[in-house]
């Protein structure tokens, strides 16, 4: 006989007894292990046939069934007993309670929230049955880990019509469902209807109310509070100065400061820590200073709070110091740190530094965070580097709208239009609501790739299928637009019929329309109704300087000149920085370079000539250059214009950068007619790509070309 080798692996030992008392089972033959028939082991031969050919299973042979696993369905089960059994006494629907209230208690425990209340549908379906604190409490913290106002509303009522009566702790765990799941207004009367309250109930819906923006409400309950129970803790202190900072209110903040030194929670790093964001949000950076120095400890938020601070009044250079100095303290640095760090690089321009923020994003495994990764999508969008910043925002696994915002407004200032529709189409797939900036960056796409029809098609969307109604920024778009395709009288028409009023940038977008096609009269009334808008904004006079300029009436430019000074407005010189390794190098309009040696002077003068004299040999006629003066700068003899401050910038760049690196400099003005035609004619003769920030966009020359499109 030949025993299948499954049989002995579904041996047990319990089975002994039981097995020993069968003849078939008690000879000892039967556990020798059996000889394969089919294989010989000599040495001298082999004879390959299968050995297992005849091991089967041993379930199979016995006719044996797998012992079916136990599903968790047990509404299922319940409904069916239901059926089985139509009338229930007393005894039996309190046993059927106890295991669904069991059973709902632990689903939460496993955070099997969905489960848990499709148990709960059952003792709702059968009504007034007993639950005890327990099955109530974790039916609560299903309600807060799901948010759902509907389940929400479903324990309550539950609650309601069983006559169940909560003790304060049970009162204050309704009371914070309430107030996660965003019922405040319910919250509130909860909170009115409390036979007693302490602590924890103040701070619930105190936190609430902070949370909903609704300052005001808060700190009325704050004082009901202080009148109440004449105690506070540091964790409302830590709230009541957020609604401070929220207000924008600094008495207010002083007050509470006040408070929390007479209590001792001064020294406490929640309240420390609110007390720095308070004084940073309120623009009283010094005392801000002062309270993070006092800090017997100084923690990863502490440094984050104080260097922001420092950031957004526009401390920059301190704010990098105080990250060195956060470094040295050997503080550990989280994602916020590393996005303020890339914030500050924006402002600062140093792409290095980023740089290596974004290295060390990768290195400490926030590759995939997105506050850190949004802002570095910023900084490369915002300095010449968007196919950078498309790398970043493909490898975000979770993108919200500031991201999708971010990158499309950077194709739009580099004028890549149909790149900027592409990806608001693919946000629309994505099923991402777009917001007013949404529209704003892909129409400032629009506007400037020239792509009109789509920028219509878009703007008509805003309202007809995204329920978002236009602002005056969008029609400024759409008035470029028109100008940009020559349509000024359209534009004028277009501006009369806007449901809004005119505003600045709507009639500044028509007067740069007037510049660009040379329409001398509708630009000096465009101009007039700037003038009355905005009389002490430097930038119409001189987009009306240059529409003059540009048409050769010199007497009218030299009227804009002298209105300026009358009005006592003066134009700061054009000034032009590239970045070479890690340092920042500015040069003005006619720079003497006293700054740099004899021999770098002679370099960049000489290059200055050297390309002037190349491009000249390409087509380049220097006449161009008699009637066009810098954007900001009018004090200029024609030497001056040869050396415009782009020029210097970029020759000094040529010199000192590898050839196989993109050229980058970023101007304060906007790039004069002159400049931009020679940087087209030196991307042609050098092969070098060069980037070009200035006052309102990107250009891109590469191969003697702009992105601009000759429209800017």
């Amino acid at each position: 006989m030949e025993i299948p080798l499954a049989f002995y692996q579904s041996l047990r030992l319990e089975d002994n007894k039981s097995r020993s008392q069968d003849s078939s089972y008690s000879s000892p033959n039967i556990f020798s292990f059996p000889r394969f028939s089919g294989y010989d082991f000599s040495l001298r031969r082999r004879r390959w046939k299968n050995p297992f050919a005849k091991i089967t299973c041993s379930s199979l042979v016995h006719g044996l069934k797998p012992k079916p696993k136990l599903k968790p369905e047990p509404i299922r089960e319940i409904l069916d007993q239901g059926s089985k059994d139509p009338v229930l006494d007393d005894t039996q629907i309190s046993k059927s309670a106890v295991a669904i209230c069991s059973q709902i208690e632990k689903l939460v425990l496993c955070n099997r929230i969905r489960e848990a209340f499709e148990l709960f549908e059952v003792l709702e379906i059968q009504g007034s049955v007993p639950v005890g604190i327990r099955t109530y409490d974790a039916l609560v913290e299903a309600c807060i880990r799901l948010k759902s106002i509907r389940c929400v509303k479903r324990v309550h009522g539950y609650m309601l019509s069983n006559g169940f009566k909560p003790e304060q702790f049970m009162m204050n765990r309704i009371l914070m469902m309430h107030v996660k799941c965003g019922m405040i207004i319910d919250a509130r009367r909860l909170f009115d209807d409390m036979p007693e309250r302490n602590l924890f109930s103040y701070n619930s819906i105190i936190s609430g109310f902070v949370n909903f923006g609704n300052y005001l409400e808060a700190f009325q309950l704050f004082k009901m509070m202080w009148e109440e129970l004449s105690d506070s803790e540091t964790h409302t202190f830590a709230v009541m100065l957020r609604a401070s900072a929220g207000l924008g209110s600094i008495e207010v903040g002083k007050q509470l400061h006040v408070c929390a030194l007479k209590l001792g929670v001064v020294d406490n790093t929640f309240v420390s820590c609110g007390l720095i964001d308070m004084y940073s949000k309120c623009g009283d950076v010094e005392d801000a200073r002062c309270v993070f120095d006092d800090m017997p400890e100084k923690t990863t938020v502490a440094w984050n709070n104080i260097i922001a601070g420092y950031a957004l009044h526009g401390y920059s250079e301190e704010a990098l110091c105080l990250l060195y100095d956060m470094r040295d303290s050997g503080t550990s640095l989280d994602q916020f740190t590393l996005s303020i760090l890339i914030r500050i690089s924006t402002r600062l321009a140093k792409v290095d530094l980023t740089k290596q923020a974004h290295a060390r994003l990768i290195r400490s495994g926030f590759e995939s965070e997105i506050v850190a990764n949004t802002a570095l999508v910023d900084f490369y969008s915002k300095w010449g580097r968007v196919d950078t910043a498309r790398y970043v925002f493909d490898k975000l696994p979770r993108k919200n709208i500031i991201s999708w915002n971010a990158l499309m407004g950077g194709y739009a200032n580099h004028g890549r239009g149909a790149d900027a529709v592409n990806l608001f189409e693919k946000m629309l797939a994505a099923r991402v609501a777009p917001n007013h900036v949404t529209f704003l960056a892909v129409l400032s796409a629009c506007a400037y790739s020239g792509l009109s029809e789509r920028g219509w098609e878009i703007f008509l969307s805003m309202s007809e299928v995204h329920g978002i109604k236009p602002r005056a920024m969008h029609y400024a778009c759409m008035i470029e637009i028109l100008g940009r395709d020559g349509l000024l009288d359209e534009a004028i028409a277009f501006i009369r019929r806007a449901p809004l009023k005119p505003t600045v940038n709507m009639w500044a977008a028509l007067l740069n329309a007037c510049r660009m096609h040379g329409n001398l009269e509708l630009g000096r009334v465009v101009a007039e109704k700037l003038y009355g808008m905005e009389p002490e904004k430097l930038g119409n006079y001189v987009v009306m300087y240059n529409v003059y300029n540009s048409m050769g009436k010199t007497a009218e430019a030299a009227g804009v000149l002298d209105t300026l000074e009358s009005k006592g407005l003066r134009m700061m010189p054009a000034c032009t920085w590239v970045e070479v390794g890690d340092q920042t190098h500015s040069f003005l309009s006619g720079d003497k370079c006293d700054s740099y040696n004899e021999a770098v002077k002679r370099q960049i003068y000489h290059k200055v000539d050297e390309l002037m004299k190349e491009i000249s040999e390409y087509g380049y006629s220097v006449a161009e250059e008699k009637n066009l003066l810098s954007d900001v700068d009018v004090n200029e003899e024609q030497g001056v214009v040869r050396y415009h401050s782009e020029k210097l910038a970029i020759a000094y760049g040529l010199v000192n950068t590898p050839e196989w690196n993109p050229l980058q400099i970023t101007q304060n003005h906007r790039i004069c007619k002159e400049c931009h035609k020679v940087v087209e004619f030196i991307s042609l003769i050098t092969g070098r790509e060069i980037v070009v920030r200035d006052a309102s966009r990107f250009h891109h020359f590469k191969e003697g070309k702009c992105s601009c499109e000759g429209y800017w």
